[in-house]
């Protein structure tokens, strides 16, 4: 297909959403780092300076992108993830350790973290393999090596320690939904999140008559007869009691002292109210200054630059995970859902151009970027707001950073590259 032909299919209203969303992302950015030393938003010692470097950067990938032929991304999705993978290896060997997490290159000029771009190609590397069972997702061995596809580049990361990149990659999961795998496999995994979060809040014994009592409520109101799944509902419960059993071994062995402590704040577990008030003071202090600041700037906001908050450092990583609280604070209610409604457009723009898809490919991959996408945006938002416990995941195409910058812009124009190709007929 020519330039002028990809150029004439290319969807241009997800990328002006792309580019408005870079956009405010970087006035934001501006006025959370502005120095009035340094007035120049050219200024590359500063943070919106170097920005605007990896908007560039990221700009100049776009052509590379949309210039190679669509199949050549699912020909090669194979290759680009055992790269991807050899790259989250090699850290444990040559990585650079910030802020305790050692995710990243030194390449000199900045810091590239790998776990952006395998990403994308853990997506193309899960539409390559659904497409070409067929999505026969229905077989357990089919089952088993689409989740060890995505289950292998989190198992890297996890020991970075980068628990919040980790765990987007398990949104993937939403794209074998799409292709038929049985949702009771969603009802289980919401059941063990449930079980877990109960167990830390009132313990296994509660938990056990909790389940007991909903078990015989429900043979109560559905009198049993020899058809009803009655083994199947004792193996679940005696599932349920055997992972509640395993909780508190995991919570307290397993997971390190800065997660113990994000999950005492989000679920009041603290019961002494002087640790209580030490772990928000800490562990809980970013969210609850970036909830004041939100709160400060009312309904349409302080104006740009006037935030104090903002002014004042009082949010820390207030240009990276916490970018959302100085929308909040300056442009107020009308800008933070200016924001969300920009974001949703957007997602529901790629659930249609995903459906739109002939190739099998195309549309399994587009809704592997509508998850990270989802997750992302979702996790991001909810932590801000007090809603989620804090794990570190940026906001798409808003917080600082070049790696995440150019991992999102590669994962979505890979997408519009094979949505442009949509009529062309090609296996």
């Amino acid at each position: 297909m020519s330039g002028s032909s990809v150029l004439r299919r290319v969807d241009w209203l997800t990328v002006f959403l792309f580019l408005t969303l870079i956009a405010i992302g970087w006035v934001n950015i501006y006025s959370s780092t502005f120095n009035e030393e340094h007035s120049s938003i050219f200024d590359v010692t500063q943070r919106y300076g170097k920005q605007l470097v990896f908007i560039l950067l990221s700009f100049g990938l776009i052509p590379l992108i949309m210039a190679l032929e669509a199949n050549f991304y699912e020909r090669f999705s194979s290759v680009f993830y055992v790269g991807a993978l050899a790259l989250l290896l090699g850290l444990f060997l040559f990585g650079k350790n910030i802020a305790g997490a050692t995710s990243w290159y030194d390449l000199g000029f900045f810091n590239f973290q790998p776990s952006e771009l395998a990403k994308a190609t853990t997506a193309l590397a899960l539409a390559k393999y659904l497409s070409d069972i067929q999505t026969d997702i229905k077989r357990r061995k089919d089952q088993l090596y689409a989740l060890l596809i995505i289950l292998i580049p989190a198992l890297l990361i996890i020991p970075q320690p980068d628990p919040g990149s980790a765990l987007v990659f398990f949104s993937l999961v939403f794209v074998l939904f799409r292709e038929g795998l049985p949702l009771w496999y969603l009802g289980l995994a919401v059941a063990a999140i449930l079980v877990f979060i109960c167990t830390l809040m009132f313990g296994t014994v509660w938990v056990g008559i909790g389940l007991a009592l909903m078990i015989i409520l429900f043979f109560m109101v559905k009198k049993p007869t020899y058809k009803m799944p009655v083994l199947p509902l004792v193996a679940i419960y005696a599932g349920a009691i055997i992972l509640s059993l395993s909780v508190n071994f995991v919570f307290e062995n397993v997971f390190e002292q800065r997660h113990r402590d994000r999950f005492s704040l989000w679920l009041r577990l603290e019961k002494d109210p002087e640790k209580l008030e030490q772990i928000r003071k800490t562990i809980g202090y970013n969210t609850y200054q970036s909830e004041k600041a939100i709160e400060s700037g009312g309904f349409f906001g302080k104006g740009f630059l006037e935030g104090t908050r903002t002014k004042g450092d009082f949010v820390p990583e207030q240009d990276t995970d916490y970018i959302f609280t100085t929308v909040g604070e300056e442009w107020g209610f009308v800008g933070t859902a200016t924001v969300v409604i920009l974001f949703t457009i957007l997602l529901l723009r790629l659930v249609h151009l995903s459906e739109r898809q002939k190739n099998p490919f195309s549309r399994m991959y587009g809704y592997g970027v509508i998850s990270i996408l989802l997750i992302h945006y979702f996790i991001n938002i909810g932590m801000v707001i007090g809603v989620l416990p804090t794990i570190g995941i940026p906001l798409p195409f808003f917080s600082y950073g070049g790696s995440g910058l150019i991992g999102f812009t590669i994962l979505l124009f890979i997408f519009l590259r094979l949505d442009a190709n949509r009529l062309k007929e090609w296996s």
